[in-house]
């Protein structure tokens, strides 16, 4: 049985995600915590296997708890937690500070409780995996870290990662309008390439669309718009 802990601020919607978790069989619910204070308690106090953590807390960020928790100073569990973001923060500092923190997953309010659901299942998978490996071969590593970079859509085309592609879909999202590669690339700090490239896998899942915009010249400038 897989424990979780539940961070949010809001108490309903704590209360939500505590009954959505003990429906999904493997999985219990060791305590629910509305600050980052009472998080980190908690942590220490019940070594859970997984937080959900919202950002938005009354008395500190969710980052800071994140932070916090993967520090070595930091008294908690006995073993490194898993964390699973669950925000509605759409700005792209905090998508890049989570990814950075060690983030599983970052799931943005409001979300259909089957993207809830897929990513208790690929955790589960993923401690599966684990389970009763001592030492660890290339095969088992790849097994592993494929079923946490797996995209919640379609397969990612070779040499693309489920994180960055989130921190460009999350870029061109969190702007309202359309965006150049170069910008994507600027505000995501990223290589100018690397933002085609996953611009280029969003339009054809159909997450985003090409725009052409020509200038006075007459030369098309490629402008990508978030259409989901």
């Amino acid at each position: 049985m897989l424990s979780v802990l539940v961070v949010d601020d809001d108490a309903r919607v704590a209360r939500n995600h505590r009954d959505f978790v003990v429906s999904v069989p493997g999985f219990t619910v060791v305590g629910v915590a509305h600050t980052g204070a009472e998080a980190l308690r908690a942590v220490a106090e019940h070594q859970p296997d997984l937080v959900l953590l919202d950002l938005y807390l009354p008395d500190t960020s969710g980052i800071n708890v994140l932070q916090r928790l993967r520090s070595p100073d930091e008294p908690g569990p006995g073993t490194p937690v898993d964390v699973l973001v669950i925000t509605a923060l759409r700005d792209i500092d905090n998508v890049r500070a989570a990814l950075h923190g060690g983030a599983m997953y970052y799931l943005l309010k409001p979300f259909n409780l089957s993207a809830l659901r897929e990513q208790l299942d690929r955790f589960a998978a993923v401690r599966d995996k684990l389970t009763g490996v001592e030492q660890a071969t290339q095969r088992d590593v790849d097994r592993v870290f494929g079923v946490r970079r797996a995209s919640t859509r379609t397969s990612l085309p070779k040499g693309l990662t489920a994180a960055t592609a989130q921190l460009v879909a999350e870029t061109l999202r969190a702007t309202g309008d359309d965006l150049s590669a170069v910008e994507v690339a600027e505000r995501a700090g990223i290589a100018r390439v690397t933002a085609r490239r996953y611009l280029e896998h969003l339009c054809a899942d159909g997450q985003a669309a090409l725009r052409m915009r020509y200038g006075s010249a007459g030369r098309p400038e490629h402008r990508y718009q978030w259409v989901r």
